[in-house]
């Protein structure tokens, strides 16, 4: 059970690591990434809220992905909700602001796409199961049978448009996220020697049933 609560303490830490790296792109103020063009984009549209939208959006991508048959993890769950009231409280406490020039707005993008490689490390680690949206990759190249990297491009190209048709933040900043995020992530898989591939995510019913075992 230790080991359990060791593990669950991982993926929230993942989560909210993950929320603050998405608050501090954003406060860059230079563009924002692919997926949060398209929240703040329906946030502004809707007047709901970056965390809210960011919660309304995974709800969705799990029922579609949970109908094509993919398996989900409480890691899923949990980051369908967390990221997104993380994301609204550290917005409420005001603790990372916003940057008034370019020359400060790059070097704070990067800072946060750096703590979003982090929080990818723990959360992954954790082995509770990918995101919704990396799930949704993951069935997209299933079903289309193209690369995943084709399936991810062609995704956050489609909510990027869209969340910028709406008024979310395209610029440098999302050309930067697009090319940067891949060589953070692999810099800090390196630093801590993590071999991604060797992670077997339990699926939500294997997290319920050694639950029930350690009772």
């Amino acid at each position: 059970m230790k080991q359990f609560y060791l593990r669950l303490f991982t993926l929230v830490l993942g989560l909210a690591l993950y929320a603050l790296g998405i608050v501090v792109t954003i406060q860059a103020h230079i563009g924002y990434e692919p997926w949060d063009v398209f929240h703040v984009g329906l946030a502004r549209t809707t007047g709901l809220s970056i965390g809210t939208i960011s919660i309304i959006v995974g709800v969705a991508i799990v029922i579609i992905i949970a109908l094509l048959g993919e398996r989900l993890g409480l890691g899923t769950l949990l980051n369908m909700i967390l990221i997104g009231l993380f994301i609204d409280l550290f917005m409420a406490l005001g603790v990372i602001p916003q940057a008034k020039r370019l020359l400060t707005g790059i070097p704070m993008l990067l800072a946060g796409l750096l703590i979003i490689a982090l929080a990818s490390y723990f959360y992954i680690k954790s082995a509770f199961g990918a995101g919704p949206r990396d799930n949704l990759m993951v069935v997209l190249a299933r079903r289309t049978k193209l690369p995943i990297g084709v399936c991810r491009g062609v995704v956050e190209l489609l909510v990027t448009l869209v969340g910028w048709m709406l008024g979310g933040m395209v610029g440098i900043g999302t050309v930067i996220s697009v090319v940067a995020i891949g060589f953070f992530i692999q810099l800090v898989f390196r630093l801590f020697k993590f071999d991604v591939m060797a992670v077997r995510h339990e699926t939500l019913s294997e997290t319920l049933a050694a639950l029930r075992n350690q009772k």
